[in-house]
């Protein structure tokens, strides 16, 4: 049985996107559905993807809101939609104990790097200003700290060759559009 996720992000989407193609003519095909995607933003870029693909979308401002209003009105949405999994794709927001707790391994997100090394923002910039020759992308679920989830699975990028903080962004970028399915996939098979 197909397992059915949300996607939540804040920005570009292009997690979301590559998710998104996999489910319709990828690696995802006929083992998850993208119910919704939904952004805490209302001009954030990947609701427009979302819409081209046909995914239904739907805006639930954060800004100006208490978090927990914010957090119990994104849940109650939610609930009718019966998810599998919450899938975080650039949502930019730290989830509360209440959230995590109403959604208990099954929220899942993407960190560019070593959740054991580095947490937080910023990633790649980490990575960069202390010249690692690799780092590692994260799939790992959510918990109530941050970053600080089960890991799912890990990849390696060979930063080796990259010269400025773009070069390294756009390598772990590449890398996250593939690996972040190809996680997803050995998840739900299980």
């Amino acid at each position: 049985m197909k397992k059915k996720i949300a996607i939540l992000l804040s920005g570009r989407g292009s997690n979301m996107e590559s998710i998104v193609r996999n489910v319709q003519n990828g690696i995802l095909k006929n083992i998850c559905e993208v119910a919704l995607v939904l952004s805490n933003k209302e001009d954030a870029y990947g609701l427009t993807i979302a819409n081209e693909f046909g995914v239904q979308t739907k805006v639930i401002i954060s800004k100006g809101k208490k978090r927990t209003e914010f957090e119990q009105e994104v849940i109650k949405f939610l609930k009718s939609y019966n998810l599998d999994y919450i899938v975080l794709a650039g949502f930019m927001r730290i989830l509360s104990p209440l959230f995590v707790r109403a959604y208990k391994n099954k929220i899942i997100n993407i960190h560019p790097a070593d959740t054991a090394q580095f947490q937080g923002v910023g990633g790649y910039e980490w990575a960069f200003k202390n010249k690692l020759e690799t780092t590692k992308i994260t799939v790992h679920y959510v918990d109530e700290g941050v970053d600080t989830g089960g890991i799912i699975a890990q990849k390696e990028v060979d930063l080796r060759g990259t010269d400025t903080l773009e070069e390294v962004e756009k390598l772990g970028l590449k890398v996250e559009h593939e690996f972040y399915s190809e996680a997803l996939l050995n998840l739900f098979k299980k």
